[in-house]
């Protein structure tokens, strides 16, 4: 009878969603980030070891183990929502990632594949994105075993990475796909490595990394071998990811060549962005959605790409776009109810779509909070100053 009653309670629900009837007015975005802030705490604190929970599962009511991957680049969102609170405690929260992402650092340097207990081997993802952790942990707190452990995660990336700047060994064994376009996140924290210390081997391994993704690239900018599930119709969260890689990495390296792409797959999802801001989560080759539902993982990412793009190049279209995506984002924000959901952005839209269906995966509350304090950056007068900084740090 539970289950039942379960099952019925979950129909409902996606039909709720379905129809907009759990829409809701967008609030202002300090409200929003506080409760998104306070769902990563939650996350935090499901755990015993100072990770963060890879993901809440909405019918088991379970928290998932810690993730490393992820941690490693919430670890930069806490830093920044400090600056801007002037609060203690999202600084001690991210120390204790930190100090844990150190205690699991495997011995050549490599991240673990996967939630904790999910494997015992390195992967290149995974290890990728650590280094933003490690590097704001270093430049936040001056540590030098954030630097060493930084330095000896990037070094391991240049030693496992092929000649012509593609990773093939150490894919993530959760994805099933060896070769990666939107490793080129990888390779955007292998240039966050290079500002504390110099060492020119990681500016070459990413610059390498991302002409070799250009050579998987469409006319019409659409990038080859660029999904966890399906490379012929990739998500929105990996499209935007490998957007990201190449957009520092451009930038970074003053290669207009990079940018140009970056911005090229960036002006394609613009063209496409409904009215309403409600992206499909899927796009094949054509730049033609391929599904409904949306990926708001992949809907905060690009508000965050487009406003870096805004902050490069002035266009308004760009900071349009993100008020866009992210009014729609908010609309589907729960500001109340259960705290396991309270704050938290769910996989997809409605939740029992293609992209971490019944779950609210960690990485999409954060990317949420970073579009969200870039909307507050972007949305000031051009000229205006701040009184916090928000580094492009993952």
């Amino acid at each position: 009878m539970k289950t039942l009653i379960q099952t019925v309670k979950q129909k409902g629900r996606v039909l709720a969603e379905q129809s907009g009837l759990l829409d809701q007015a967008p609030q202002d975005a300090r409200r929003h980030l506080d409760a998104a802030i306070d769902w990563l705490c939650r996350a935090q604190d499901a755990t015993a070891d100072g990770g963060v929970a890879q993901t809440y599962l909405v019918r088991s009511g379970r928290w998932a183990n810690s993730y490393p991957e992820t941690t490693g680049y919430i670890i930069p969102t806490f830093y920044s929502y400090a600056a801007l609170t002037g609060e203690e405690a999202p600084r001690a929260r991210a120390r204790r990632m930190l100090d844990w992402e150190c205690d699991i650092q495997l011995a050549d340097g490599g991240v673990l594949a996967g939630a904790l207990g999910d494997s015992d081997q390195p992967t290149i993802f995974n290890t990728g994105q650590v280094l933003f952790g490690w590097v704001r942990g270093f430049e936040e707190e001056g540590e030098e075993r954030y630097r060493e452990a930084a330095l000896r995660a990037a070094n391991w990336l240049c030693d496992v990475q092929d000649e012509d700047g593609c990773w093939r060994r150490y894919g993530s064994p959760m994805t099933g796909k060896a070769v990666n376009t939107y490793n080129t996140r990888s390779a955007f924290g292998l240039l966050r490595v290079h500002a504390i210390t110099g060492e020119q081997r990681l500016l070459r391994a990413a610059v390498r990394n991302a002409e070799w993704a250009l050579t998987m690239r469409r006319d019409n900018g659409w990038l080859a071998e660029n999904c966890l599930q399906d490379n012929s119709q990739p998500f929105t969260h990996t499209i935007a990811y490998a957007m990201r890689g190449l957009l520092e990495i451009g930038v970074y390296a003053q290669r207009e060549d990079i940018l140009a792409a970056a911005r090229r797959m960036a002006d394609a999802l613009v063209e496409r962005l409904p009215a309403d801001g409600r992206l499909p989560g899927r796009f094949d080759q054509d730049w033609r959605p391929t599904v409904k539902w949306s990926c708001l993982t992949g809907d905060c990412q690009l508000a965050i790409n487009w406003a870096r793009l805004y902050q490069i190049t002035g266009e308004a279209r760009y900071r349009e776009a993100v008020q866009r995506i992210l009014g729609f984002v908010k609309r589907t924000h729960k500001l109340d109810g259960k705290p396991a959901e309270r704050g938290g952005i769910k996989g997809s839209h409605p939740i029992n779509g293609g992209y971490h269906p019944w779950q609210y995966p960690n990485w999409a509350a954060k990317f949420f909070a970073d579009a969200l304090m870039l909307e507050l950056t972007v949305a000031q007068p051009a000229g205006a100053a701040t009184t916090w900084r928000f580094t492009n740090d993952g």
